[in-house]
């Protein structure tokens, strides 16, 4: 690791506050890596040259109300750790924005490899591919079999008119980081409005569930399942209609955004959604709806990672071209509502 600290985590001031409230974890100074590839809170793996932990914080700067919660990703790792779904134990949550300049949690770090596009995939070849990408839907499955209450997260979020809420709460969101006009989008959220489907009763939800977003050993087993910050209790089928997203072929060359659904040996999107339905019993005759959400989500957070980047608010590698994204997103979004 290199000694320079990277922005957002004084590993001095973190290390006096891990000798405080966990005595005896840290065994010498500490150094901090930023992991590229997240494009919202921001991770970090520390060591003190012995052991290795996470640390996940919110961006610099520019942060939109409720979308950087520590305490709520924090606190449904933890629920779920004693349940079939595969997460990282976690440490210790901070509030205390003195020590690192906002919240943050520490958690223990997971051996595993995350996939972000399909040229990463393609040395697994199609075999182990097909393996990985299925243990992914099976792993969804078995996240939306989690019964909240049973684990203390019955009180996690409000289920009833969720549809309706979260397409309110990304319009608000796209009108937060509005900086450009972008053609399309405010069609796509009103068309969304007007053919809102009656969920299936609420489980917890990932939010933002895709091979990226877990960790995959050897075995090509998921070791754990990552970046929770978006989770809540909801309609399950909005997890499903964004891993359909991200199983759709995006012909981007060079993307800092991109899907792994041209790798050898790739279910396509329609098998995955079989195996979902048969596994979970769900019905997913409306998933059309599901997948133009997922677009359009897409679109509102990747605009305001531009907005951001507008500022000089982001850190880390790609950033400069992810405005260029928003638009294709757009017009997937109404293409798939339109033919579904």
């Amino acid at each position: 690791m290199s000694s320079a600290p990277p922005p957002g985590l004084d590993p001095e001031q973190l290390r006096r506050f891990l000798d405080r409230e966990r005595p005896g974890l840290v065994s010498g100074p500490l150094e901090a890596r930023l992991i590229e590839g997240g494009r919202s809170n921001l991770t970090y793996v520390v060591t003190d040259g012995t052991g290795r932990w996470v640390v996940r914080r919110p961006p610099l700067g520019h942060v939109l109300a409720t979308a950087h919660d520590m305490r709520r990703e924090h606190r449904v790792i933890s629920a779920l750790h004693t349940t079939a779904v595969p997460v990282p134990e976690t440490l210790l949550l901070c509030e205390d924005d003195s020590v690192l300049g906002a919240p943050f949690y520490v958690m223990e770090f997971v051996e595993g490899t995350p996939y972000r596009s399909a040229r990463e995939l393609a040395p697994l070849g199609p075999e182990r591919t097909r393996a990985a990408v299925l243990g992914l839907v099976d792993t969804l499955v078995d996240l939306h079999a989690v019964d909240p209450a049973a684990v203390g997260l019955g009180d996690f979020g409000r289920p009833e008119g969720f549809l309706d809420r979260q397409l309110r709460r990304w319009g608000k969101q796209l009108d937060a980081s509005r900086g450009r006009e972008l053609d399309g989008i405010d069609e796509l959220h009103a068309a969304l409005g007007r053919s809102l489907p009656a969920s299936p009763a609420p489980t917890v939800i990932h939010g933002d569930y895709r091979l990226d977003n877990v960790l995959i050993d050897g075995d090509d087993r998921i070791r754990a399942v990552l970046d929770w910050e978006m989770s809540t209790l909801g309609d399950p089928l909005t997890d499903l209609g964004l891993l359909v997203m991200y199983s759709t072929p995006l012909d981007l060359p060079d993307s800092p955004v991109s899907t792994t659904a041209t790798a050898p040996g790739h279910p396509s999107a329609a098998e995955l959604v079989e195996r979902y339905a048969a596994r979970s019993g769900r019905d997913t005759s409306a998933l059309a709806w599901y997948t133009a959400f997922a677009w359009f989500k897409l679109a509102v957070i990747l605009e305001g990672i531009h907005y951001r980047w507008t500022l000089g608010q982001t850190v880390g590698a790609g950033f400069d071209r992810i405005g260029d994204l928003v638009p294709v997103f757009i017009e997937h979004g109404l293409t798939t509502l339109q033919e579904g």
